[in-house]
């Protein structure tokens, strides 16, 4: 027999003979729901009800005595496999699973089902677009940015997993000052084609022009300030020069050929602020010559952003660019629809989306749990030059989504958490109640390097490709140290996916409401708790099974009675459990988690008892057929977080 999830399989059972129990002792009352949860220790049972006390409560009895009748009632002769049941503590009734039976078809299930073991299908099968990574084309994906796809990466392949229609989806963002500024200096430079990887090579353009026109435009303040004799402006200005200054030094040595060249061509504009701005507002109008060049450039730093994602085995389905939904009448038309609604207002020429009063109107607070007294600030949809907001094309966007998807989940930091609330709002507004209960905004909390500050603008940052190229260098060195036997070949093909995989696992291990705080020590560590530790974990299941040598003949599954052996049977059972949980509720992590809680056990397993020679043939196949079921679902959680499952290490 073969199930594909042997733990509910047991615990329906159990559902079914208390039921039956309750229904013949007590056939007055309504039928209660019957919750039954893990016990913390196998010797108590492996499922748990305390029904009977709050069932004692209505019926004025004592919760132990109910729950004695209660198993004095179950009727034993459909027992399959529940061992037995017993009544527990002050009103607990514990259910014990018949480990021979229960182990033979957890077991048996995972080696048929193999790669497809844990997976249960939903019932309820949905069109999903998971929107991720999404980062600006200005620079190279730097390791702050990196959570996002490598959780969007996670929830797509576990959604997937489950049974759902998933289309990965990145928004390009190349509306706005910032793709302008790079296009501006791209330009200035006269277009050269990269010397370097792309995003890099843009990276730098966007840097130094960032330093430049920004020392130009407080050179202008302080100048007013000086002519209006405003004293604090001054000192303020004076400050922010020094700063900027600082940071053209360092820019400067840095890169002393693109910095003289972009400073000799930048000075050729009195203005480059207002160049700048007219460039932006030339591309939201969709003029010809603005839009083939940061088209351009944009290009180029999304070439470099594939090379980086193809390394980490990260694919889209869409690439999305912004600019197509402002040049289509869709951004007008949502902004039409949104005017002639009664939530917009205009403010000194700024157009104002009031979500506060859709909130109040529709009484939505409850529903995205928000407390009364929390007024949520409006969204300005226009500026008062008449380009739009982020969060205006975003909406337009989203709209669009929804034609293809009946649900949206948009992977976006913790930091965008108010202008996704806004976006939900407006769906609302627009007469989109569904799409709007669809809309999710998946939340991560930042990643952090201890003594390191970032800014994008100054140009202090670490390219994920700097963080996967130290992580596969550092792995080799200790596969090196480990395996000195394996050829060069080898050596570099494992640091490549243990250095990788690390990576991988550091940025999803993590709930993805704390951040994450990236150390060596941590992403890299061989004895506990990384993607390193559980490859390693399964590299060796496989070499145990290679040096077992033979398929089970005849595993004695009753024989695996040691408390080690049921804790991992259990493990194994409850995969399934944990893959619906951590899919029901786009929690990554918990995959991980898993992985490492089951590497844990194998490993405790592992140096205790004896596989090839155990004291019997038929005691050393259940244990191989043990070790090939840890192997089969370590290596499925693995795959969910795209970690390389190794077979040599």
């Amino acid at each position: 027999m073969v199930s594909e999830n042997p733990f509910d399989q047991f615990r329906q059972e159990c559902q079914t003979a208390l039921s039956n129990a309750l229904k013949k002792t007590l056939p007055e009352i309504k039928q209660p729901t019957i919750t039954l949860n893990k016990t913390p220790n196998i010797e108590y049972g492996q499922l748990a009800s305390s029904l009977c006390f709050e069932l004692a409560k209505k019926l004025n009895q004592k919760p132990r005595t109910l729950a004695e009748h209660l198993v004095d009632a179950i009727d034993r002769s459909n027992f399959n496999l529940i061992e037995s049941v017993v009544a527990a503590g002050a009103g607990y009734i514990n259910f014990h699973v018949n480990f021979a039976k229960f182990s033979a078809l957890t077991l048996e299930s995972i080696r048929k089902l193999k790669g497809n073991y844990g997976f249960v299908k939903t019932s309820t099968p949905t069109k999903i677009i998971v929107e991720h990574t999404s980062v600006n084309p200005l620079h190279p994906i730097h390791i702050g940015q990196a959570r996002n796809p490598m959780l969007g990466d996670a929830l797509a392949r576990i959604l997937e997993a489950r049974g759902h229609k998933v289309s990965r989806h990145y928004y390009i963002d190349d509306v706005g000052r910032q793709s302008s500024v790079v296009a501006y200096g791209y330009a200035k430079l006269g277009k050269p084609k990269p010397t370097e990887k792309a995003d890099l090579f843009v990276g730098k353009i966007y840097t130094v022009t960032c330093c430049l026109v920004e020392i130009n435009r407080l050179k202008k303040a302080r100048e007013l300030a000086i002519a209006v004799n405003s004293a604090d402006d001054l000192v303020k200005t004076n400050k922010e020069i020094d700063e900027w200054m600082s940071i053209a030094a360092e820019l400067k040595e840095k890169y002393p050929v693109l910095f003289e060249a972009l400073m000799a061509k930048i000075s050729e504009d009195e203005n480059p602020e207002e160049e700048i701005n007219r460039l932006n507002r030339a591309y939201e109008d969709g003029e010809p010559e603005a839009k083939g060049l940061i088209r351009e450039v944009s290009e180029l730093c999304l070439a470099g952003f594939r090379e980086t994602m193809q390394r980490v085995g990260v694919s889209y389905d869409s690439w999305d660019w912004e600019s197509d939904f402002v040049w289509s009448t869709q951004v007008s038309e949502v902004l039409s629809r949104l005017k002639a609604s009664p939530f917009v207002f205009s403010e000194k020429g700024v157009l104002e989306f009031d979500a506060e009063k859709v909130a109040n109107l529709l009484g939505l607070k409850g529903k995205l749990g928000l407390s009364e007294d929390n007024e949520v600030p409006p969204l300005t949809l226009v500026r008062a030059d008449g380009t739009t907001l982020y969060t205006t094309r975003d909406i337009a966007y989203t709209l669009w989504k929804f034609r293809f998807a009946q649900k949206v989940i948009n992977v976006i930091g913790m930091e965008q958490s108010l202008a996704q609330l806004q976006l939900k709002i407006s769906l609302y507004a627009l007469g989109y109640p569904e799409w709007a209960d669809n809309l999710v905004h998946f939340a991560y909390n930042l990643v952090t390097l201890p003594g390191y500050k970032m800014s994008s603008r100054r140009g202090h940052y670490i390219t994920f490709d700097q963080v996967l190229d130290e992580a596969v260098a550092r792995a080799y060195e200790e596969v090196s140290k480990r395996s000195p036997m394996l050829s060069e070949e080898e050596k570099r093909k494992i640091a490549d996916f243990v250095g990788l995989g690390a990576v991988r696992y550091a940025l999803v291990d993590v709930d993805s409401g704390k951040p994450v705080v990236f150390t060596w020590e941590r992403v890299l560590n061989f004895e506990t708790n990384s993607a390193p530790y559980v490859q390693y974990t399964h590299a060796r299941a496989c070499s145990i099974l290679r040096k077992a040598a033979r398929e089970p003949q005849a595993p004695g599954f009753g024989l695996l009675t040691e408390k080690l052996e049921r804790e991992l049977v259990l493990s194994l059972a409850g995969f399934p459990d944990t893959f619906v949980e951590a899919t029901e509720y786009l929690k990554p992590n918990m995959i991980a988690d898993y992985a490492n809680a089951l590497a844990d056990k194998f490993n405790t397993f592992y140096n205790a008892l004896p596989v090839i020679k155990a004291d019997s043939q038929e005691l050393s196949d259940a244990r191989i057929a043990l070790t090939e079921a840890i192997k089969i679902v370590m290596a499925n959680a693995l795959n969910l977080i795209g970690v390389v499952a190794p077979e040599k290490m």
